[in-house]
């Protein structure tokens, strides 16, 4: 399902950058170098450890928040972040559970048919309010203009994965004048019944959207979609909806778990949606 319509600043003060591990990284496929480094964030909820990748040299290129899946900040998403800065990019990775413990917050051996890990999830995400996301939005959008590898007159990127599908939306309400496109690929909870519900906050967007759509999600959800494009079209958003065939919930990160044996990480179709992402980007102005 696609949906494009026609689309018709807030001042944050500059927060200071703790830098930790730093390191020059060759991208594979790519010639170009990256720096990836350790980073503190401060938000008022405390210091947020983040991963800050960009191209290496004294550029200025536009920023994007990558909001990870529940597996947290790892080596997986520092890849992809890599990948994204050696397109030209200044990425911020956070870790989305800092208010709990330091990256990546969940180990390897996490099983989600396991009741107790289950339960330590549910304890880390218990703080990731809809309002506090949008709280650390606005600390990762101060703290990105702050960086002399950002460019400031280029429009902000937000993607997210799994459960940071949602907070792009959260992040994109709550800097509406800084982020001009987002995408989300298997987002968890975009459409609820609450009154908090990601999809309530449209109106609050000025951002293009991209939403790639797991098969067994849509199947588990079929009327997400629609809600969805109802709320981008009301509001005279572009927003491209798709559902991805034959996919199983996070398909697009490599190091998930196997699911009855069988992998989930699907790269013909992680390779669309990467393109899907470069394009929203690209036609942004991102």
């Amino acid at each position: 399902m696609t949906d494009e319509s026609t689309i018709s600043r807030r001042d944050f003060s500059a927060l200071a950058l703790a830098a930790g591990v730093s390191a020059a990284t060759r991208v594979s496929g790519a010639s170009v170098e990256v720096m990836d480094t350790d980073v503190l964030v401060k938000t008022p909820s405390g210091d947020c450890d983040a991963a800050l990748v960009h191209p290496q040299g004294n550029g200025h290129w536009p920023a994007v928040i990558l909001f990870p899946d529940a597996f947290g900040l790892r080596p997986t998403m520092r890849a992809m972040a890599k990948r994204l800065a050696a397109d030209g990019y200044s990425v911020l990775v956070p870790n989305p559970y800092y208010r709990s413990t330091k990256a990546p917050g969940l180990g390897p051996d996490f099983d989600f048919g396991n009741p107790a890990d289950r339960a330590k999830l549910e304890a880390l995400r218990a703080p990731m309010t809809s309002a506090a996301i949008m709280q650390d939005a606005t600390a990762y959008i101060a703290f990105l203009d702050a960086q002399p590898s950002v460019n400031k007159k280029a429009k902000m990127g937000v993607v997210g994965y799994c459960m940071g599908g949602p907070m792009t939306m959260q992040a994109a309400a709550a800097g509406p004048e800084r982020i001009g496109a987002g995408a989300s690929f298997h987002g968890g909870g975009l459409v609820t019944d609450k009154p908090d519900s990601p999809h309530l906050l449209v109106p609050k967007i000025k951002a293009q959207y991209y939403f790639g759509i797991a098969a067994n999600d849509d199947e588990k959800q079929p009327d997400a979609k629609t809600k969805l494009e109802a709320a981008f079209h009301a509001a005279n958003l572009p927003a491209k909806i798709e559902v991805y065939q034959g996919t199983l919930h996070g398909w697009c990160v490599k190091d998930m778990p196997l699911q009855a044996g069988k992998p989930i990480y699907n790269e013909p179709q992680a390779e669309r949606a990467w393109n899907e992402l470069i394009t929203l980007y690209k036609r942004a102005h991102v």
